[in-house]
Parts: C-alpha cells; structure tokens; sequence
C-alpha cells in the first residue's frame, strides 16, 4: 500500500446547502481536499455506520458540496475504509483517526488500497492443453 495523502483536524467549519455551521475534519487524497462533519465521523467510528464524504469549496467561506464517497469502519474494526466515487478505495489507521480527533496527533496518513482484479488468481480456471473437459447436462 502506498501513501495517497492524510487527515487532520484544523478546527476549520464549513456551511452546508441549508446554511447549517458543521466542524469538519478535512482529508487530502490525491490533491483533492474533501470534509467529513466531526459529528457524523464520531457517530460512524462508535456505531459503525457510513459516514458521507463531502467536497468543500473555499470561497468567502468553506462550503460542503456534493457527496464524493463514503467511509465505513472496517470489519476488524481496525481501519477506517474510505471509497471515493471513481477515485478507489483507501484506509487510515482507526487509532491515529481517533487521535486527530481527540488533537493529540496532527496528522493520520491515508493509504490507497491495491486495486484487486476481478477474479482471484487461485479461482482461475487452469486447463492444461493435454486436459480433456467434461461436462454434463442433467
């Protein structure tokens, strides 16, 4: 796995399309910024639910725009997935995340997820040219 980028809490908000004030958290993967809402982040983190993740638009003020991906706590619990629509799939340690969140670490370093092919290499279908295939009709 390689480095794609981190997270870190800046104490920044960012208005939503309602005119609602939420403190985010900001990622930057592959030099794109994107925001997760502090509130949801926790709420996902302790109850394993999805989580949005938003991009943020820096005009007069920062501004939440349309949802670019969501992120899921990982099945070990461990790992926090992130998959970003047409970006891929990448992950960030769940104990550094929570200590950016709690401010004791500045950065957690994101990493992207090897992209996997379709079909496993030992699910592949291996037929030696001197093999016969048999099959039946029942």
């Amino acid at each position: 796995m390689q480095k794609a980028g981190y997270i870190q809490r800046t104490g920044c908000s960012a208005l939503d399309c309602d005119g609602m004030m939420h403190e985010v958290i900001e990622m930057h993967i592959l030099g794109t910024r994107y925001a997760i809402r502090l509130a949801a982040l926790v709420r996902g983190i302790s109850g394993h639910v999805c989580i949005q993740v938003e991009a943020i638009n820096r005009e007069w003020n920062n501004y939440l725009g349309a949802t670019c991906g969501l992120a899921q706590v990982s099945a070990s619990g461990k790992a926090l997935n992130i998959e970003l629509f047409g970006a891929g799939d990448f992950t960030v340690s769940l104990a550094t995340l929570r200590a950016v969140i709690y401010k004791k670490q500045r950065l957690a370093v994101v990493v992207k997820i090897p992209e996997q092919s379709v079909q496993p290499a030992w699910r592949s279908q291996r037929i030696d040219e001197n093999q016969q295939q048999i099959s039946a009709v029942v």
